[in-house]
């Protein structure tokens, strides 16, 4: 399994991302602990949570999963086995006083003294680029976090803040996070793909499976109630969905995997793509994400998958 850089910087990652939305949510701290020390044994580095993660969740107000990580990372002893990523921003925008204090607190609940990458979570029309991203600048000249990301820009606002990051001269962003998957592919594949990779960024995807959804759980209506997350499969069951499943079953006999593997595995092969994020409530589920680390697909179940998702 070959490591790679994130865009420019000097952060280098498996090809697979665990996403840590469900940590202190839907995995509590024993299963959530269980799912990391798995997915660093199979050769997975990098941890992707935010500082929202699990506001949504009644009774929670964001933190838990930073929580958690970084009670697995002083139990663990493994900071220096894993990239971690957060973010800042999602619900209280990004003014550089919020970005200054949210960060402290990330710093606090994971335990470390930098954040290996810090992402923008969404775009803030409402603040100057040059504003945020030279908040983001002063964090990293302070030494609490070594590389900027963003996360659900779109390809206008992506080009604008690399302009203002070298007009600036500003630590320029090396990674993209956004949607994208065999059954959302536009999420990605046109103007924000091509701005991302003349910027030489690294892609991240997240709902790398759909909501569950290229695992194969969900397959009729039925079956929507299955999870927290399944009435958000409805929409999938129409159109290429279950053309997209299909293709997916047919190759993930013919490899004897499953078909959240051959579906990362897909992403993974996709241009421009660093790693896709997924994550996991249980080692059965991660078991079959990691498997994508060592499964390359061949040109003609690629093109398949390609054709189904078109």
């Amino acid at each position: 399994m070959k490591k790679g850089r994130i865009g420019n910087s000097a952060l280098e990652i498996a090809p697979l991302a665990l996403g840590g939305n469900v940590f202190g949510w839907t995995a509590d701290e024993p299963a959530s602990f269980a799912i990391l020390d798995e997915f660093v044994a199979a050769g997975g580095s990098m941890i992707d949570t935010a500082d929202v993660y699990s506001a949504w969740a009644p009774g929670h107000s964001g933190g838990e999963s930073e929580t958690v990580i970084g009670r697995w990372l002083k139990r663990s002893g493994k900071r220096d086995k894993v990239v971690i990523a957060t973010k800042v921003g999602f619900m209280a925008g990004l003014a550089p006083e919020t970005i200054a204090a949210a960060c402290d607190a990330s710093l606090e609940r994971l335990g470390v003294d930098c954040i290996d990458l810090y992402y923008q979570h969404k775009d803030d029309e409402t603040v100057p680029l040059a504003d945020s991203l030279g908040a983001f600048d002063e964090l990293r000249r302070a030494g609490k976090i070594r590389a900027v990301g963003l996360s659900q820009f779109s390809a206008p606002r992506l080009e604008e803040a690399m302009r203002v990051a070298k007009a600036e001269r500003l630590e320029p962003p090396c990674a993209l996070q956004t949607w994208y998957n065999l059954v959302e592919r536009e999420k990605l594949e046109g103007p924000l793909l091509d701005a991302a990779v003349s910027n030489d960024l690294g892609i991240l995807p997240f709902y790398s499976l759909a909501n569950g959804f290229l695992t194969g759980k969900y397959r009729s209506r039925d079956d929507l109630g299955k999870s927290p997350r399944g009435l958000r499969n409805a929409e999938y069951l129409e159109g290429r969905g279950m053309r997209v499943l299909e293709a997916l079953d047919e190759i993930a006999a013919e490899n004897g995997a499953a078909l959240a593997t051959v579906a990362l595995a897909w992403t993974m092969a996709q241009p421009g793509i660093t790693a896709p994020i997924a994550s996991a409530t249980s080692l059965d589920q991660l078991r079959e994400m990691v498997a994508s680390l060592n499964l390359e697909l061949t040109a003609a179940q690629i093109e398949g998958l390609n054709a189904a998702s078109a």
